[in-house]
């Protein structure tokens, strides 16, 4: 098995085209993982690197998982600390406003409305990078509140100028990932964006087997904090579950058997036959949890902000115990995040999955589902649980 795959890919280099697609999509790669170690100019990159190295805590919660889809860029205080992600979130919102909001639904269908489509996910992006820029700024301009016990100066001169220059800095690094990741599309192999936040993730391996390898071993001489034959296995064990349920959900289809009938399209006679229209369990994919926590990102740290500078006591206590509540693993932010999931599933499929469309297209085409009365009965069916 391993030889076939080793010659597979040695085929691929004697085919010329594909031999330039792979070696560009590894060029325009490597220049992605160039940004994410150019520190911003005025931002002591090295010192938050150091903390999150040292603080297993300082790495984790919501800012940790975006600097591991980042690439490790935000802990470095790089160009590209933003990565793409605010422009998957456009990309998302976009969407559901596409099946929200009639204009936008017509302009997709018209001709050269993907174009302008993709021109508007664009401009939202830049916006959303001037937000959310602008936030890590001012996170990083008072690092005490961000990142607790972290004492070094982060940044050299505060103030107005920083704040301007850090923002359209981030702004323009996530502006020329997404650039990047359009031509690795359409010149390379496979999809950009998500081969960019791939290699950032792959990237973090590293730091994650340095992880694995304190928690089970002895690490500059302390004891383990876990045993590799009980917590170890268990873990192993809990990871080929968690995976083999994803690929089994993920691959889960309703299989709707459909009957065409012999038809005549101008001179030629198609013969009839059955099929089966296959539907997926999981219609909304990873969109739903992508957006719930594009969202959660932002209560925690605005109440923090409340609680800081208000000057009511009571309001004070209010918002502090709020954020608190709602920290990256705490109960209620569960709670609000499965919440979240559910709703946006079932407001993906409501909005995305069009079962008149399909019932038409079947009447088109010349099929019927067997049993079920032509017209709306197929758009029922598909509805049906």
């Amino acid at each position: 098995m391993l030889r076939n795959i080793y010659n597979t890919f040695l085929n691929c280099f004697k085919i010329p085209e594909l031999k330039s697609r792979i070696l560009f999509t590894l060029g325009v790669l490597a220049i992605c993982r160039v940004m994410s170690f150019i520190t911003i100019p005025g931002l002591n990159g090295k010192a938050l690197a150091d903390y999150f190295t040292a603080n297993s805590q300082g790495g984790g919660g919501l800012l940790g998982m975006y600097n591991t889809f980042a690439g490790g860029a935000y802990e470095r205080c790089a160009v590209a600390a933003l990565g793409i992600m605010p422009y998957i979130s456009a990309t998302i919102i976009l969407q559901l406003m596409t099946a929200v909001i009639p204009q936008l639904s017509k302009l997709s269908r018209e001709e050269g409305g993907r174009a302008k489509i993709i021109q508007i996910g664009r401009v939202m992006t830049v916006f959303l990078c001037l937000g959310q820029g602008l936030y890590f700024a001012m996170g990083w301009e008072n690092p005490a509140k961000q990142f607790p016990g972290f004492t070094e100066t982060l940044v050299w001169n505060p103030g107005w100028w920083y704040l301007t220059q850090t923002v359209l800095i981030m702004t323009t690094g996530t502006m020329l990932l997404m650039w990047l990741g359009e031509q690795i599309t359409e010149r390379g192999v496979g999809n950009g964006v998500s081969l960019v936040i791939t290699v950032g993730i792959i990237a973090r391996m590293p730091t994650a087997f340095t992880g694995l390898k304190d928690m089970f071993g002895h690490a500059n001489g302390a004891e383990p904090t876990h045993h590799l034959m009980g917590t170890g296995i268990m873990l192993v064990l809990l990871l080929a579950a968690v995976i083999g349920g994803v690929i089994a959900v993920t691959q889960a289809q309703r299989k709707i058997p459909v009957q065409y009938a012999q038809r005549a399209v101008g001179r030629k006679m198609y013969a009839g036959g059955t099929s089966f229209m296959p539907l997926r369990v999981n219609y909304s994919g990873v969109m739903p949890i992508i957006f719930a926590q594009s969202i959660l990102m932002f209560p925690g740290p605005i109440c923090k902000w409340f609680a800081d500078n208000l000057k009511v006591p009571f309001l004070q206590e209010f918002f502090r115990g709020l954020a608190m509540q709602l920290n990256y693993g705490s109960f209620l932010y569960i709670a609000i995040y499965s919440l979240m999931i559910l709703f946006f599933s079932y407001f993906w499929v409501a909005t995305q999955f069009n079962e008149i469309q399909i019932a038409d297209d079947l009447k088109k085409n010349g099929g019927y589902i067997p049993g079920v009365r032509p017209g709306r009965g197929p758009a029922i069916t598909c509805t049906k649980p």
